[in-house]
């Protein structure tokens, strides 16, 4: 059986963290800047820690075990 590849998408844009939580970025951070506050802004730029049902679906694009 050959090795199994990542998903070149999921990689440039999830990292796992060594607890084995899936770090990602925020949404709403492209466009539409302007009427959000600095203070959203802010804290939209630091990474988030993606939702848990989510996190099984990315570790597997990524290759990482459970």
């Amino acid at each position: 059986m050959p090795k199994m590849k990542t998903h070149s998408g999921a990689k440039k844009r999830f990292k796992v963290t060594a607890s084995g939580k899936v770090r990602g970025r925020h949404p709403f951070t492209s466009h539409i800047l302007e009427k959000k506050s600095p203070k959203k802004k802010r804290a939209l730029g630091r990474p988030a820690i993606v939702h848990e049902d989510d996190v099984p679906r990315i570790k597997r694009m990524l290759g990482v075990g459970k």
